[in-house]
């Protein structure tokens, strides 16, 4: 999953499995920019516990949300 700019990106989950604590399937979560992860296909998401952990970006699929919704994303806890 390629990253542009500075913009916010968003990936829901299709799966957890050995990560059920920590990932939820069909919730969305924010990523963060990290070219070392993703030369490994990983994504650096910031999970259930608020904290970034790095995931198998198989994991995920990327959504584009409309600009008020990526607003409101961006500032929930």
């Amino acid at each position: 999953m390629k990253q542009r700019g500075k913009e916010t990106h968003y990936v829901v989950c299709l799966g957890n499995e050995g990560y059920r604590s920590s990932l939820v399937v069909r919730k969305i979560y924010r990523i963060l920019p990290d070219s070392t992860a993703a030369k490994h296909k990983l994504l650096r998401v910031i999970d259930e516990t608020g904290e970034d952990y790095l995931y198998p970006e198989k994991l995920f699929t990327a959504v584009e949300l409309p600009r008020a919704a990526g607003r409101i994303f961006s500032i929930a806890p």
